[in-house]
């Protein structure tokens, strides 16, 4: 599966280099998901939220009531989460809260499945140098993807794996590193960060792989077209 990536910030679509610095901005939200219209499934991420700087509700509930949509950002509360669904979301994405400064946040995840079910439960893998990075990538752990697989399987559905190295420059992904993760876990799999080309997604497909995409489809350099006979 192919999915389209919409990230909120202050209210307008963007698209973010390595989590830092806005790039460029998108169509309005509704106008974005007229040109997804071809894909099952969207990705929404509000990075205000997951800044802890605010958060873009409205339009969560406006692209989740009109799309099938799994939606992430400062989701820390069980709270958070249940109001996520509540707005439409079919699926939760959990990064930073997943985790301590030991390792996975088990008790926080139990609560978190019971309370949406853990077939509603993404848990996000963002790794940078090999290690897995929180707090809108601004803090690294001492642990990696591979290491806290098992451990999470338990409490979620699948993993959104994004390879900040590259995110959003437009550069390659580390197809190694996915092809890694696929043999650690039968959960499904989400690749994410500096696909650039459709081969690429082509190979993430043949590994079972899903490919949330961002920057490549909103600088063109990936076709909406292409990609809907693909996904």
């Amino acid at each position: 599966m192919i999915l389209p990536c919409i990230d909120l910030m202050d209210g307008k679509v963007v698209q973010l280099v390595q989590g830092r610095d806005k790039a460029l901005e998108g169509d309005a939200p509704l106008e974005m998901l007229r040109k997804f219209a071809a894909f099952p499934e969207i990705q929404v991420i509000d990075l205000d939220a997951a800044m802890g700087r605010g958060s873009n509700d409205d339009l969560v509930r406006l692209l989740a009531g009109r799309a099938v949509t799994r939606v992430g950002g400062g989701v820390r509360t069980v709270e958070r989460a249940r109001a996520l669904v509540e707005q439409g979301a079919r699926k939760v994405i959990v990064g930073t809260a997943a985790f301590t400064r030991e390792g996975v946040n088990q008790a926080f995840l139990a609560s978190l499945a019971a309370a949406v079910s853990r077939e509603r439960l993404i848990v996000a893998l963002d790794s940078k140098e090999g290690r897995i990075v929180v707090k809108g990538w601004r803090e690294a752990t001492d642990f990696t993807a591979e290491q806290v697989l098992a451990a999470l399987e338990p409490y979620c559905s699948g993993f959104l794996c994004t390879y900040v190295d590259k995110e959003g420059m437009l550069q390659g992904t580390d197809l190694a590193w996915f092809r890694r993760l696929r043999q650690a876990t039968a959960l499904e799999l989400t690749a994410a960060g500096g696909i650039t080309t459709l081969d690429e997604v082509r190979e993430l497909l043949s590994m079972n792989v899903h490919a949330a995409l961002g920057m490549a489809i909103y600088t063109g350099r990936l076709s909406l077209e292409e990609l809907a006979r693909l996904g």
